[in-house]
């Protein structure tokens, strides 16, 4: 029945590591035609579902096995959290007729990914399943959208259901009207700024609300701008927009929740004078912006961001916000660095790598970028970009690139799939690459090596000076490229920036998942901003 649920509402794609409470969803796999991606670790499977969900807009599934098994997903199950991904996680239990006597791996797993999850359930009984299901689901994907966790008794996995059909699949339920005076207060708001910003949570960074995005910039006359980085308005992806936003008259945080990553709202952020408008379907975020704002907060209006907006009648816009508009593209655009360092002799500097790779994607077909890691993927973020883009995103993860990477190339078979990270970064799941081998997903990771863990570096040279440096250094005799050849997919090594301009051209040719070790010189994060507004070590 959940197999065959699953199936109904289009899955075909399950991404998992087997254990034993786990087996009788294996096998009605087999009779449903549902495809298993099997992992190495339990970690990888939950972030390709991740993955999946951020290219597809659609529900991304992982399947893990009891105790160990789940825990393991914990980590990047927190991470899709953060980026806004409807990821359904399935897990197997020990069963309830052995709840507490001591059962093999008995664990109180909801308790556990309850505060990571929107929804955590555990049926007792048979009959709770679909219902369970269903339910968590529908959560999944309901706005603002993020991961659910449904832990499945071994017992009730063997158990008869008396069903001879599916139940009826639940009818979607209409999203709630918003309010009519809300609409026309904040499109009294939008229609008068002369220098309006929409900011927007990580869902809006997803391909399959570009086309609304998009609509709702031509309609509106504003420039909708998401944000799904760690670094906030530091994001290096953003250019020198921080140093714009202050002079803003009206700021709309369309699903973007107020948080560290615009200094908790304050005035240095967000500037003295602009009201703000926020727009939410979770009434915490609601209440968060209220008391962090005051009297700055404008209006709060729960809701989905973009359907209150697009349900805005827009009135011609104000002569100055085309030039304000042109400002901001502007600001976005710049990638002019403050206090940029000179890279080390005989190592290629982080721009030039990244400007290698990008004349790469501008040719190839289809292509998705994949940016994970500290400094580096900083840099990726600054200099590398793909119509489809995966980030390490709001968590602050890192690790996760490869298996993002293995996920959207499975997502996507025709897509161009390249993943940019550090050594560090490379070393989390770099046995992935078999996985890859063993699903034919040819990825091209590019592994920016500068021989440490680069942010941690900086952060103890900062603060403690170099003669207190600890626990940062990585082996020079390391060949990341040799491990994916071991595997069965391709290696390179490249120095410099013709070397790597080869290697990516024989790693698309091999039409085999490829690893290029690339010598890099470790360069601090590129900085296009003097704002300071960060609550974080970023």
């Amino acid at each position: 029945m959940i197999i065959r649920t699953l199936h109904r509402l289009g899955v075909k794609t399950i991404f998992s590591l087997s254990g034993n409470q786990i087996m009788p969803l294996y096998d009605a796999c087999i009779d449903a035609g549902i495809r298993i991606i099997h992992v190495r670790h339990e970690a990888a499977a939950v972030f390709m579902a991740d993955a999946w969900s951020q290219i597809t807009g659609e529900l991304g599934v992982a399947m893990l096995t009891a105790a160990p098994g789940i825990t393991n997903g914990l980590a990047p199950l927190y991470s899709a959290s953060q980026a806004e991904s409807p990821v359904l996680l399935i897990s197997g239990d020990s069963s309830v007729a052995e709840d507490g006597m001591g059962a093999f791996q008995e664990l109180d797993q909801v308790a556990i990914t309850r505060p990571l999850t929107k929804l955590a359930l555990r049926p007792r009984t048979a009959q709770e399943l679909y219902p369970a299901l269903e339910s968590a689901v529908a959560q999944a994907l309901a706005p603002r959208r993020g991961p659910v966790h449904l832990a499945l008794p071994f017992d009730l996995m063997t158990a008869e259901t008396g069903l001879a059909e599916l139940p009826a699949a639940a009818q979607s339920r209409e999203a709630a009207p918003a309010d009519a005076a809300g609409l026309e207060k904040l499109a009294a708001l939008v229609n008068t700024a002369q220098r309006p910003l929409v900011l927007a949570g990580p869902t809006g960074a997803r391909p399959h609300v570009r086309t609304v995005r998009e609509m709702l910039e031509e309609a509106l006359a504003v420039r909708v701008i998401p944000m799904e980085s760690p670094r906030g308005l530091k994001d290096p992806s953003l250019g020198s927009l921080a140093t714009l936003i202050p002079q803003a008259d009206l700021i709309v945080l369309a699903g973007k929740c107020l948080d560290f990553t615009l200094g908790f709202g304050g005035t240095g952020a967000l500037g003295k004078t602009a009201r703000v408008v926020a727009i939410d379907p979770d009434p915490a975020m609601l209440e968060r912006a209220s008391r962090l704002l005051g009297e700055r907060l404008a209006l709060a209006l729960p809701g989905d961001p973009y359907s209150v907006l697009s349900a805005l009648r827009a009135a011609p816009a104000p002569a100055e916000r085309a030039p304000w508009r042109a400002q901001v593209d502007e600001a976005l655009r710049n990638r002019v660095t403050l206090g940029a360092s000179n890279p080390a002799a005989g190592a290629l500097g982080p721009r030039a790598l990244c400007e290698t790779v990008q004349a790469f994607l501008a040719n190839v077909p289809n292509p998705i970028l994949v940016c994970d890691g500290g400094e580096f993927g900083q840099w990726a973020q600054a200099y590398c970009q793909a119509p489809v883009r995966i980030i390490n995103g709001m968590s602050g993860a890192i690790g996760a690139g490869i298996c993002y990477a293995i996920g959207a190339k499975i997502a996507q078979p025709d897509a161009t799939v390249v993943v940019l990270m550090g050594d560090g970064t490379a070393g989390f799941h770099l046995m992935e690459l078999d996985t890859a081998v063993r699903e034919q997903a040819a990825i091209i990771a590019v592994i920016g090596n500068d021989l440490r863990w680069n942010a941690e570096h900086l952060i103890q040279m900062r603060t403690y000076g170099p003669h207190r440096l600890i626990g940062c250094e990585l082996a020079p005799t390391a060949r990341y490229h040799d491990v994916a050849a071991a595997l069965g997919g391709a290696g390179f090594a490249a120095q410099d920036s013709d070397g790597l301009a080869t290697a990516l051209g024989m790693a698309a040719d091999s039409g085999l998942p490829a690893c290029i070790n690339v010598s890099l010189a470790g360069e601090p994060a590129p900085v296009f901003s003097a704002s300071t507004q960060s609550a974080t070590g970023h």
